[in-house]
């Protein structure tokens, strides 16, 4: 039994990553032992649940990992907590496109038999509030509306406004928060700048966030919601254990500019019998010893093409690597650093292709199906990925591409034991991958 709450907004926008990031930090000074997660496939958003808690951020990504495996991977991540805070995505009821409302917010929130706390900026609006909360609560009447709280208020008189148009619809107001420069996270081309790259601004930000939210909502009411969520009859997830008696070398890549990663992918490479060790790429200069095979996830690589460039023994130990046949996965931010050069730096030289920022936001879940044989999988083997990136290689694919999807028919990499593309995938959704990797090494 883990007592557990929602966040969610109509749209994106309204705040509700200062909502749950503040209700975690929050609780946590008061002594709970939470856990944070974000639906959807979002990396950034969980390195500040983890800020916050004092633990890793996890997502819950009905369309990467399917509904079924959404209960369990929520009561792993929850493991020894007592307080669950779930961040939405985009709108409630926002999900896949044309899907109807599977990967959304309320389709977790279902999942979870959990509350839903609604997060609405109220910065431009009065009562015309009333009828926007009200929509939301009666849209889908499975969803419960346990409250809202209400973002960016401009003045007591403001908030009466607000306050008098709500008791109409009968929604509790669980909190309200005015303007504040103090925990305000700053962005860039992909969104909220990572934690990685900014700890100590971030630690001094959440500090004044859980201030915030301790003085501006009503903590004893949304924990006692929270509370009121039924028991999970469910098994916690675990990752298949598949006992190696040597144990690879996997190494991760890790820091600033490879930042993006989910936390049950260590995990499953450790229950497939690796031994995993992350490499910071903007710092050492060597694989760790012994490498067997190396993960490259996704990150800002595009921020940092000059360090990585200068980092030229850790190229070369790359591209050594991979001249060795190596098992190499490398997603989105590994495929550009993995490419001859990205925007004009030269970077590990592993694939015959150049990368450069453009200005395009490609953005999207993809039906992918594998056109070229690889260590992943036989032709044919089909996943569900994310890709989110502004940079571009050229050219797309290589003479033997790594996946086809509806707009795409050729797209990634597979050259030797390399396997790289723009696609992200949830391991948890396809634990077979961590399985294949490692036996790979051998």
């Amino acid at each position: 039994m883990v007592a557990r709450v929602v966040v969610a907004a109509p749209a994106s926008g309204h705040g509700k990553t200062t909502v749950a990031g503040g209700l975690l930090a929050a609780f946590a000074a008061r002594g709970r032992r939470v856990a944070g997660f974000k639906v959807g496939p979002d990396y950034i958003d969980p390195g500040y649940h983890a800020l916050a808690s004092g633990r890793p951020g996890r997502n819950l990504d009905p369309v990467l990992v399917g509904t079924e495996r959404i209960a369990p991977l929520f009561a792993h991540g929850a493991a020894g907590a007592d307080l669950a805070v779930v961040e939405g995505v985009m709108g409630l009821f926002d999900g896949r496109a044309h899907a109807g409302e599977h990967g959304s917010t309320a389709q977790v929130a279902k999942l979870l038999s959990a509350p839903v706390l609604l997060v609405v900026d109220g910065s431009a609006v009065g009562r015309s509030i009333a009828a926007l909360v009200h929509g939301f609560r009666g849209f889908d009447p499975a969803v419960r509306l346990a409250g809202v709280v209400l973002n960016k208020v401009g003045s007591d008189r403001h908030e009466a406004i607000l306050r008098e148009a709500l008791e109409e619809t009968g929604t509790p107001v669980l909190g309200v928060l005015r303007r504040s420069d103090a925990v305000a996270a700053p962005s860039r081309h992909l969104g909220l700048v990572p934690v990685a790259e900014r700890a100590s601004e971030a630690t001094t930000a959440m500090a004044a966030l859980a201030a915030l939210i301790e003085s501006s909502v009503d903590l004893a009411a949304i924990a006692a919601e929270a509370a009121a969520a039924p028991p999970l009859a469910v098994e916690p997830w675990s990752p298949p254990v598949h006992p190696t008696g040597s144990r690879p070398v996997v190494a991760v890549a890790g820091g600033p500019a490879f930042s993006f990663s989910y936390a049950e992918t260590t995990e499953l490479l450790a229950a497939a019998g690796a031994e995993v060790v992350t490499v910071d790429p903007l710092r050492d200069e060597a694989l760790p010893p012994r490498t067997a095979a190396l993960v490259v996830g996704g990150g800002f690589p595009e921020v940092y093409a000059a360090e990585l460039s200068a980092n030229a023994p850790l190229r070369s130990s790359v591209a050594a690597l991979a001249a060795a046949g190596a098992p190499i996965a490398a997603e989105c931010a590994g495929l550009l650093w993995l490419s001859r050069s990205l925007d004009g730096a030269p970077m590990c030289g592993v694939l015959p292709a150049d990368a450069a920022m453009t200005g395009r936001l490609t953005l999207g879940y993809r039906d992918a199906v594998a056109i070229s044989p690889s260590w992943l999988g036989p032709v044919g083997t089909r996943v569900t990925g994310h890709e989110f990136h502004r940079t571009a290689t050229t050219p797309g694919a290589g003479a033997a591409p790594a996946w086809a999807w509806r707009e795409r028919p050729a797209e990634g990499f597979v050259a030797g034991n390399v396997h790289a593309s723009y696609l992200h995938l949830h391991w948890a959704g396809a634990p077979e991958i961590a399985e294949r990797l490692v036996a790979a090494c051998a």
